[in-house]
């Protein structure tokens, strides 16, 4: 376990001024699984149904669905179009519409190769696909200094509003069977901050950019389905109490089942797409018509045709098929997977899509993203202090896995986790506490050889 002796410096989710951490030294109880039964699912390695692309290489992330046909290639490409596009410069007489102030000037700029963020390398450097969402003390409501989210880039002679350093401190732990791991935990410093200090009790959720593929397969999952899942008093007592975000659908008025984002503060796909334009761009839709919580005059920025033609391109982004799934070590893993706890919540059985209208290829799919797509608690160690809709400083959403392990392919490195603090899939698992705690007690008690199949078959999804 780790104990914290002194405070003195900035920790993720609150402004403290530091951490540093000593480290107790307790072997665990070694735990022995045994024999298990193999796990039979059908097409398992089709993680994305009919959809799913057969490409373990640099651009495993950005293919079109092989159920898509040849009459959709042309729109297909045009939206990677939009998606690649340079907001921050002028086209075709328009003026720049990024900004005035913005985080990334382009969706490729955080979600290169239509893959995951990571934190800087080193303390130095101006974190790029990491983001950091701000607000008030109290919780509720953009900062009042420097709004939603805190923009370390600038057009039209403005001044960035600042930028974070970021530097890790180290804790130890050690595995039943003796070998000792590390952990590295995020401390963020907010340098020149163009309006003064954000204040005490200010708080504040870095989070890195997720892969772009199979959100329309996501989207596509019956709701009644996911809510199903759902055991917000956990009342078989199983340790594991999944809940429901209730968001607002800005085109219905309505509140609905979030599933996107890292709290599942979005709807749907196209709320969270549009989001992302005016948050991390300054770049305003029919949607989200105002950025920097001013109306801007005129047409969106972004048009209506872009916009569909944007959604068609995330929409149908395919999902990578499993590599070495049947293989015994992978297997192995699976059934481990499995007896640890991990498909509690990363649920590993297939499920099924709805019909969804114009977009047969993503209809009546047979899918295994690894999810449930609601919130769980993490623990303290994984918490941000900041509430997101119904969701509490330190719940998060499931993630899925399909494609974990191909980001070291595509981008070329393996950090994981909201943050990135998690700098292969091991450190990922050992991360998680709270419901997970469980989870995470018994992989350390593990035996090397089932650690060691259990993230072979997460490098397989």
């Amino acid at each position: 376990m780790r104990v914290p002796w002194s405070i003195v410096g900035i920790s993720a989710g609150a402004l403290l001024v530091g951490a540093a951490w000593a480290t107790v030294v307790r072997r665990p109880v070694p735990l022995v699984l045994g024999p298990l039964p193999a796990i039979v699912l059908p097409s398992v390695e089709q993680s994305g149904g009919a959809t799913t692309v057969a490409d373990p290489g640099r651009n495993a992330f950005g293919r079109s669905p092989m159920n898509m046909p040849h009459s959709r290639w042309p729109d297909f490409h045009a939206g990677k179009g939009v998606f690649d596009r340079d907001w921050s410069e002028a086209r075709g007489g328009r003026p720049v519409a990024a900004g005035p102030l913005f985080s990334a000037p382009s969706c490729m700029t955080c979600h290169v190769k239509d893959g995951r963020g990571q934190p800087p390398a080193t303390p130095s450097e101006v974190p790029v696909s990491l983001a950091f969402q701000l607000s008030a003390s109290d919780g509720t409501g953009p900062h009042p200094l420097y709004g939603a989210q805190l923009d370390a880039r600038a057009v039209d002679g403005r001044a960035p509003e600042g930028h974070v350093r970021v530097d890790f401190e180290a804790t130890r732990g050690t595995f039943a069977s003796g070998e000792t791991y590390s952990l590295v935990r995020p401390r963020y410093q907010f340098q020149g901050l163009v309006h003064g200090p954000l204040g005490d009790g200010a708080r504040f959720s870095a989070r890195v950019s997720p892969v772009n593929f199979g959100l329309g397969l996501l989207e596509a999952l019956p709701e009644a389905a996911l809510l199903a899942r759902a055991d917000p008093d956990d009342r078989d007592r199983d340790g594991i109490s999944g809940r429901a975000n209730q968001v607002l659908d800005l085109d219905t008025g309505t509140s609905r089942l979030g599933r996107f984002g890292w709290k599942a503060n979005q709807p749907t796909l196209r709320q969270q797409v549009a989001h992302a334009l005016v948050a991390d761009m300054g770049v305003t839709t029919s949607l989200y018509p105002q950025e920097q919580g001013r109306q801007v005059p005129g047409e969106p920025e972004v048009s209506a045709d872009d916009l569909d033609l944007l959604m068609l391109y995330m929409r149908l982004l395919a999902v990578p098929k499993r590599r070495d799934w049947d293989t015994p070590e992978v297997q192995r893993g699976h059934a481990v997977f499995r007896a640890v706890g991990c498909a509690a919540c990363h649920v590993d059985t297939p499920q099924e899509t709805e019909v969804v209208e114009g977009f047969d290829e993503v209809s009546r799919q047979v899918i295994y993203p690894y999810t449930d797509l609601l919130l769980h608690d993490m623990g303290e160690d994984l918490a941000d202090g900041r509430p997101d809709g119904l969701a509490t400083g330190s719940e998060w959403r499931t993630p899925p896995l399909w494609g974990i392990g191909l980001v070291e392919v595509v981008n070329k490195h393996t950090r994981f986790l909201h943050d990135g603090r998690a700098r292969n899939l091991e450190e990922a698992v050992l991360w998680h506490g709270g419901e997970a705690a469980p989870s995470q007690d018994r992989y350390v008690r593990l035996p090397p050889e089932d650690r060691a199949a259990l993230l072979a078959f997460l490098k397989s999804l």
